[in-house]
């Protein structure tokens, strides 16, 4: 899963990351790799926390709608691509029905934006869990 990061620098200052998507995920280092390196982590902790307390993993917005936000103006937006098999434990394999041309459609957009199946109905499970509310325990 990709997040958009937001990197800057204050005079005498380390490298600062805020996470836009994720309230509250900041991460900071000593260069702009560092920071970057050091944002991987912090995001994967974030989700972490969030899927132990049984909170929805919020929606992500688009990369235009991050220009427009006044306070990601002074720096420099950056993608980072976050594996999700390394949260909350292990993958578990599952069988699931699809109608053919549903998957066909599933297996195109996929092909063409890079990602394979099982990330794409990962993704598209927790922005519907993200618009509809909170998982009940």
């Amino acid at each position: 899963m990709q997040y958009l990061i937001f990197i800057h620098k204050d005079d005498e200052s380390d490298y600062g990351v805020i996470v836009p998507d994720l309230p509250g995920c900041y991460s900071a280092g000593k260069s702009i790799e560092e920071a970057i390196h050091n944002t991987h982590e912090a995001i994967e902790c974030h989700l972490e926390g969030l899927l132990l307390d049984g909170d929805v993993i919020p929606l992500k917005q688009s990369f235009e709608q991050h220009l427009d936000n006044p306070e990601l103006q002074d720096g420099v937006l950056a993608v980072v691509e976050i594996d999700l098999s390394k949260i909350s434990g292990k993958s578990r394999r599952i069988n699931i029905t699809v109608p053919e041309r549903f998957l066909e459609q599933i297996d195109q957009y996929t092909k063409e934006h890079g990602s394979n199946r099982s990330a794409f109905l990962l993704d598209a499970a927790m922005s519907f869990m993200a618009e509809h509310g909170r998982v009940s325990s």
